[in-house]
């Protein structure tokens, strides 16, 4: 299949061609709504303020720090809510399902991403990959302000649209359903480098002991870490 995706650089969601990512993806309705409601209004907020010190040409020095921060503590409630499984379904409990989650991660690794590390817990999924995007693969596109790109390599937007797509429709066929399986929305933070791709792998890995499910986190059969070579 040829990819051909254009985006714009500096936009959200949009990363640097030899990034490594880390994403996590979680099911539909499994964060209570208002908090939703309260993370967009703070973040609404943010941008706001941020637009209007853009304008003033008196960006702070600390307005990465802010957004980071932001980030951070949303993460992490977040995390609390769905590993505490309260709100919403919980299908990757499913074995049938996990399974199927794990194998369509593992089908795409040399494909379209070079997969890392990924756990599937029981409503979401974390994962740690490198798109195959490169500068060989992009072209300014002639007149285009700002840069315009064209990719022959899927972007992250059309990996988790493949994935979640094709384990949506094939998930609801195992559980006999109709309607949305997955959330659109998925959160990804760009890895700088090695030693904070260390401690995001060692994270993603030790989740399902952090919820106390098993003791090693190798016990966790939707654990998979890329054995070195």
């Amino acid at each position: 299949m040829e990819y051909k995706q254009f985006y714009r650089r500096k936009l959200p969601h949009i990363h640097s061609p030899g990034t490594t990512l880390f994403v996590t993806f979680r099911l539909a309705e499994t964060i209570p709504k208002a908090v939703i409601d309260q993370w967009r209004q703070e973040k609404k907020l943010l941008e706001i303020e941020s637009a209007r010190m853009n304008r003033n040409n008196t960006v702070s020095p600390n307005q990465r720090a802010d957004f980071l921060d932001f980030q951070r503590r949303w993460f992490a409630r977040f995390e609390e809510i769905l590993d505490a499984g309260k709100s919403g379904p919980v299908w990757l409990k499913n074995p049938e399902i996990a399974a199927l989650v794990a194998d369509s991660l593992k089908y795409r690794d040399g494909k379209v991403y070079d997969l890392k590390a990924f756990t599937i817990m029981s409503n979401h999924v974390h994962a740690v990959f490198a798109p195959f995007l490169n500068f060989r693969s992009l072209r300014e596109v002639a007149g285009s302000n700002p840069l315009k790109f064209e990719s022959e390599a899927p972007t992250l937007g059309a990996i988790m649209q493949s994935l979640k797509g094709y384990t949506a429709y094939e998930a609801n066929k195992i559980l006999n359903r109709n309607g949305k399986f997955w959330e659109t929305e998925s959160y990804d933070h760009e890895v700088r480098n090695a030693e904070e791709l260390n401690r995001i792998i060692r994270y993603v890995l030790n989740n399902p002991v952090k919820a106390k499910l098993v003791k090693d986190w190798r016990d966790w059969p939707w654990n998979w870490l890329k054995t070195q070579t």
